[in-house]
């Protein structure tokens, strides 16, 4: 593609008409992936300014360096205000702006948004329709699995990955939006048709300055719905109306609100709920009529994900006879609730809880149905949100009969200091707890504790096959550690 093309949105292109004729093979603004002819983006992030990789650029072929302020190179510079936005718009031309050509669904929330958009997947296969996911855990096209990073990616990564989406036949993408991709721009030139609130907790307070600006950058997901209305580009709003949020963001959208709840008098809703340790039944009622779902997934966090999975898909026009089929055929999440499989008599679950919110949710779930003592496993990540530390320990004890504290992903920071951040706000009055820094012999501690009927959960990392520690990355998966454990018991 010439320069001249993907410059066409540039409101003072004619300045560079001079370059038009240049051909630019790809995008691309990482340094070290330049190859002959590529345009290379120079992005200021947190840890690494492309500013200072130009000559590294250029030497391994770039045809035009994008800046944001003048630099020395061999090559024509192009300068402009933002090259955030620039990218996000030149990635939008480069790949023939894919999001125009296929709908899409963003999930947001503190928790939930893997589940969501699981379950979404699944709704839109029994639909017939080849989905493309963006996630946490993976990126998935069809039945294709690739590894992701950040939950959701750059806006380069973006474009090109939809592309390829829509080029293998893929006709919906479900993604979940992180606040810190909405607030840095990630998602700039995504269209989405749908986008989904599932709910507000602590989180992220390391990033964002309050929970005000934490709600204010999940926000920008409806705001950016747009304010047209077009015939053949319908958009809606899903909003859990449970979430003390929702009025905040249903006021951010110009778009058709979809509510959803519980507790809540909603547009889609659940009723007569029954919770069990192996399901979950209730009526789905709905606008389109009711239907009662016999869910193999637990707890009523778990129904709140099922109403604005339903809602996206009802207004996506999805029968919900369609919906009713993939609620009851779905077993679970990676991660997320996961029963590890064993011969003892006690129960061991996996989960992704690392939110004072989640871990509420998980434990007063699991409280529910529990016999006898409830035993979890849980730590806090380093680097991030500090005053969550003893809000997490003093959930853990309030629900528990022991907690463990533990490592999460200590990071840079010392596993100690955080342990200690944890207890700092915990009596001995409020329960029986341990620390035990390492992982591993934390989850066997807690293993060779148990006993018939108990319960263990180790929470904070769910999916997550690795344990990060200072800048390295050692492998580590809960769910390995906890069958080693179970296998020396038995």
């Amino acid at each position: 593609m010439r320069l001249k093309e993907i410059l066409s949105f540039h409101p003072f292109a004619q300045q560079f008409s001079a370059l038009y004729d240049i051909e630019i093979n790809n995008l691309k603004m990482d340094s070290r992936e330049i190859k002959k002819g590529d345009l290379f983006v120079c992005i200021s992030g947190f840890t690494v300014d492309g500013h200072h990789y130009v000559d590294e650029a250029v030497k391994n072929g770039a045809a035009v360096i994008v800046a944001e302020r003048d630099i020395q190179a061999k090559v024509p510079v192009v300068i402009v205000p933002d090259t955030i936005r620039f990218l996000a718009m030149a990635a939008a031309k480069f790949y023939q702006y894919p999001t125009n050509q296929v709908p899409l669904i963003g999930v947001t929330g503190t928790n939930g948004k893997t589940t969501v958009t699981y379950l979404l997947e699944q709704i839109f296969k029994y639909h017939g329709k080849k989905t493309g996911v963006i996630g946490t855990i993976q990126m998935k096209i069809g039945e294709d699995v690739f590894p992701v990073d950040n939950t959701t990616p750059d806006a380069l990564f973006l474009q090109n990955t939809i592309r390829k989406m829509i080029d293998s036949g893929v006709k919906q993408v479900i993604m979940e939006v992180s606040s810190h991709a909405l607030d840095q721009g990630r998602v700039y030139g995504c269209d989405y048709n749908t986008a989904i609130f599932t709910n507000l907790s602590q989180d992220h307070l390391d990033y964002h300055d309050s929970m005000d600006d934490y709600l204010r950058a999940k926000s920008l997901l409806f705001a950016q719905l747009g304010s047209g209305y077009h015939s053949n580009n319908r958009k809606y709003a899903v909003i859990n109306l449970d979430d003390g949020a929702s009025s905040k963001l249903i006021r951010s959208t110009a778009q058709k609100v979809i509510t959803y709840g519980i507790d809540n008098e909603a547009m889609i809703m659940a009723k007569s709920i029954t919770l069990t340790p192996t399901g979950t039944k209730f009526l789905l009622c709905t606008p389109n009529g009711n239907t009662e779902i016999n869910s193999q997934l637990i707890g009523k966090f778990n129904v709140s994900n099922m109403l604005a999975a339903s809602a996206a898909a009802l207004v996506n026009e999805v029968p919900l006879s369609i919906v009713k089929k993939a609620l009851e055929t779905i077993q679970g999440v990676t991660g997320r609730f996961e029963l590890v499989n064993h011969e003892n008599s006690f129960s061991v679950i996996v989960d992704y809880a690392h939110t004072p919110d989640s871990l509420e949710n998980v434990l007063t779930t699991i409280r529910e149905f529990a016999k006898r003592k409830v035993y979890v496993v849980v730590g806090c990540g380093g680097d991030r949100d500090r005053s969550k530390r003893p809000l997490m320990a003093q959930i853990a004890l309030k629900y528990a009969d022991e907690a463990i504290f533990t490592s999460d992903n200590p990071r840079t920071e010392n596993p100690d200091i955080i342990l200690n951040d944890m207890i700092s706000g915990v009596t001995n009055s409020e329960g029986k707890y341990q620390v035990i820094p390492d992982r591993r012999k934390a989850i066997y501690k807690a293993i060779s504790q148990a006993t018939e009927h108990d319960i263990i959960l180790i929470a904070g990392k769910g999916h997550e096959t690795y344990q990060q520690i200072g800048h390295v990355k050692h492998h580590f998966d809960d769910r390995e550690v906890a069958k080693e454990a179970l296998f020396m018991k038995e």
